[in-house]
């Protein structure tokens, strides 16, 4: 995985950090993800101009990778894509608006199916706890370890007992503790403002 990509993760993490509460006001209408939607992560995705991205859910890195049960590396970020994308085709959901992060530039959403056949049908099924109950996502936790929606973290400790999912690969790269490990490792010291100077004047114009 790139530092590029790592650093993204942390900077994401840290804008839901400072998100104090979920919108309050008047309810945005529910919208669908849009078939041209462009998903990034396992759980983000853009749409005309604008980032959505689940409330809650970490997926895994891309460029982090598992063993697969035939011995295969696999990248586990589009594995976590996969599923996003296999969901979403297939359940159809109905999303809304929880809060802005990033300045605006990211939308967290919430998002529901509405199961239309079977012992649950018409019951309402979040994609959040879809992804991370079968293994595909993580509960997405502040950088003081906490996780920013509880359901979620009950989900997730149900996955891994079961080995869903993911979870049946030994070295699964578990996003969260890469984040907070990289969050938390000492920064390199870089050069003084003076030596930065210095070095720009002796380049070559």
């Amino acid at each position: 995985m790139t530092m590029a990509r790592l650093r993204l993760a942390i900077a994401l993490v840290a804008a839901l950090s400072t998100t104090s509460t979920l919108a309050q006001t008047k309810p945005s209408p529910w919208f669908p993800i849009p078939p041209d939607a462009t998903y990034e992560t396992g759980d983000t995705w853009t749409a005309g101009g604008k980032r959505y991205r689940l409330y809650g859910v970490q997926s895994c890195l891309r460029g982090t990778s598992f063993t697969n049960a035939k011995g295969v590396k696999r990248d586990c970020g589009e594995t976590s894509l996969a599923m996003l994308v296999s969901l979403v085709r297939d359940l159809r959901p109905m999303c809304y608006a929880a809060a802005n992060i990033d300045y605006g530039r990211t939308l967290l959403v919430f998002c529901f199916a509405t199961m239309e056949q079977g012992r649950n049908k018409g019951s309402r099924l979040d994609l959040g706890t879809a992804l991370i109950s079968i293994g595909y996502a993580f509960a997405s936790v502040t950088l003081d370890g906490r996780p920013f929606y509880s359901p979620y973290l009950i989900a997730e400790g149900r996955a891994k007992n079961t080995k869903s999912g993911l979870w049946a690969y030994p070295d699964i790269p578990d996003p969260n503790a890469i984040i907070l490990e990289n969050y938390k490792a000492p920064k390199p010291a870089g050069p003084s403002p003076a030596a930065a100077s210095s070095a720009q004047d002796k380049k070559p114009r």
